[in-house]
């Protein structure tokens, strides 16, 4: 294992770490927060980055169990601050509603036109696959290699994965291991579940990261598969993972695929 993060809140930028507890939940503290836009009711999703691009101008770490959110000048951010900062009327809350959906803006459609322009938005149910109370798009860990960096944009944070696993071989190594365990350290053990679809967020300014349409360009062209029955071939770039058993996730760990 060469990295490891984690995203108190969904759709802010996270922190790196050098080791983890990992159960059923997925990383402690990953994803265990999200903005509500009052709005709409739903989920604030830099996945509509018209409206929400911002975002990734604010990082969360975990500080004493509770997220510290700094803003893009990196002043700590109370939460009664982020409607004012985000120009829209957002609340902080802990666990995902039942039935909880975000706005998806069709990739190929912001990288034809760019993220002011309006485009196709899709409002989809989040967390298919996750534990209950969670933020995450499907399943509670999501990894990506080495390898399918080197092919694509050798920026992970672009793709913000939990774990990075180094790779020796070429391509898109973890396209191979749907459907497979992988043995993390002694302990922690996954189940590869699907390929992770990729939508406009990586070719997005992520902190102090330029925009790149590259970091989505490049595996339209390169790698579309099909992530679950019935629906169409997506770019795609790194898997998501349930866990089997818990365990510490260590960078540096031996990481056996079976």
């Amino acid at each position: 294992m060469e990295r490891l993060w984690r995203y108190p809140v969904k759709s802010m930028l996270g922190e790196e770490l050098g080791a983890v507890a990992v159960d059923e939940r997925g990383l402690h503290g990953d994803r265990v927060w999200a903005l509500l836009d009052e709005q709409s009711g739903r989920v604030v999703s830099v996945k509509n980055p018209r409206r929400w691009a911002a975002m990734l101008g604010f990082t969360a770490v975990l500080v004493a169990g509770e997220p510290a959110i700094t803003g893009p000048d990196g002043r700590p951010v109370d939460a009664a601050e982020l409607s004012g900062l985000l120009g829209r009327k957002v609340s902080l809350i802990a666990g995902r509603p039942p039935g909880a959906t975000i706005e998806r803006a069709v990739p190929e459609e912001v990288l034809a036109h760019g993220t002011e322009e309006e485009v196709t938005v899709t409002v989809n149910e989040i967390g298919w696959a996750a534990p209950a109370g969670t933020f995450f798009d499907f399943a509670p860990v999501h990894l990506l290699t080495t390898s399918t960096l080197d092919r694509a944009v050798p920026q992970p944070e672009r793709y913000r994965p939990n774990i990075v696993i180094r790779t020796d071989t070429d391509g898109f190594a973890e396209n191979a291991w749907v459907g497979r365990e992988l043995a993390i350290g002694p302990e922690l053990r996954l189940r590869i579940r699907i390929p992770t679809p990729r939508c406009a967020v990586p070719t997005l300014v992520h902190g102090a990261l330029p925009r790149s349409t590259a970091a989505l360009k490049v595996l339209a062209e390169r790698n579309r598969l099909v992530p679950l029955e019935g629906m169409a071939a997506l770019p795609c770039a790194g898997v998501y993972a349930q866990v089997l058993d818990p365990g510490v996730a260590r960078v540096g760990d031996a990481v056996v695929l079976r």
